[in-house]
């Protein structure tokens, strides 16, 4: 099997490059790698895997892009953290032309098995209104009540993956990530997610001399972080696996954003003055995976504690910024 064509797309993306990244390593040897951004902005790019720059939302661009192949892992999207979605909801609409001609040219070229990459952001809005955490559950998707934008062009994949399903065979998985972070992805220029972000304002503030941080909201918002690491395992145990239905991939452990402006704190050595932007972009009240189905189906729930992730970004990205190396706009 390790000898049969596997294609990432979005592959020079934050998750699609982690994920070729570790195909390599797990030594399959055709890998194809497709995406949108010139390869100068790719977040990883390898000279053993096919490399192809291509706009996925072009039902023509998703067939040369699967010919041949046996597996797809769909990563491809136009979004990023809620300053991006909250003010570009027709362009993260439009990423459904991506999954649909993806699954046109899937079904046309006879792939083995499709995964699509899903968000928490498909979940009801009644049910991330509280400060009360309500644990999001699989079921939670419906009635649907979807993040604006975003959260229904994954809802409508999600569903057009099952019918390719239902009406042509295709063997689909689609995983619901929860706020995914790490090394070796967007810190910076609007795109970037609650972890980077404040990893980016903390080393900045640390390096200038400066006392103050802003947060967005009033930093009581509640969250579940997964690293990675956890994600990349998750994906690959999903793949494998005989789950139909769209399941969570996501940490369990909440914390408020004010909490992990803590954790970064302590991982700086530094204490800031907190300044809220209250008109800022801040998303739901609160959004924690809840993690039964997928340690009853896949004997597993994700285990990288927060701390531990985000001394590995806060590293990362604390490199990136004192040797003066930009930031790729996607």
């Amino acid at each position: 099997m390790k000898n049969n064509l596997i294609v990432v797309a979005g592959g020079g993306g934050f998750i699609g490059g982690h994920l070729v990244a570790s195909l390599r390593k797990k030594g399959y040897s055709k890998i194809r790698a497709v995406d949108i951004k010139p390869f100068d902005q790719w977040w990883q790019i390898f000279p053993d895997v096919e490399n192809l720059q291509l706009d996925l939302k072009d039902k023509g661009n998703c067939e040369k892009a699967l010919e041949s192949a046996e597996e797809v892992y769909n990563l491809a999207a136009d979004m990023g953290g809620m300053g991006f979605i909250e003010n570009n909801k027709a362009l993260c609409m439009l990423s459904v032309l991506i999954n649909t001609h993806l699954l046109m040219a899937a079904h046309k070229y006879g792939v083995k098995r499709y995964f699509y990459s899903s968000s928490a952001c498909v979940y009801a809005a009644e049910k991330q209104i509280s400060d009360d955490v309500v644990y999001l559950k699989e079921e939670h998707a419906y009635p649907a009540m979807a993040e604006d934008g975003y959260g229904w062009e994954k809802l409508f994949s999600e569903r057009m993956c099952r019918h390719f399903h239902e009406d042509f065979k295709l063997c689909t998985r689609v995983a619901r990530y929860h706020n995914v972070y790490g090394p070796m992805g967007t810190w910076d220029g609007g795109r970037e997610k609650a972890p980077a972000a404040i990893c980016r304002k903390i080393i900045k503030a640390k390096l200038a001399g400066n006392q103050e941080i802003e947060i967005w909201g009033d930093g009581n918002q509640k969250r579940t972080f997964t690293y990675i690491d956890d994600c990349l395992y998750g994906t690959f145990a999903l793949m494998k696996s005989d789950v139909e239905e769209p399941i969570n991939i996501g940490s369990d452990e909440v914390v408020t954003i004010n909490s992990l402006v803590d954790i970064v704190e302590k991982i700086a050595k530094i204490k800031l003055k907190r300044i809220y932007n209250l008109n800022a972009p801040k998303g739901v009240r609160s959004r924690a995976s809840e993690n039964t189905l997928i340690k009853r189906r896949l004997d597993w729930t994700p285990s990288i504690k927060l701390c531990d992730g985000m001394e590995k970004t806060y590293s990362w990205i604390y490199d990136q910024i004192v040797n003066n190396r930009p930031c790729p706009i996607y």
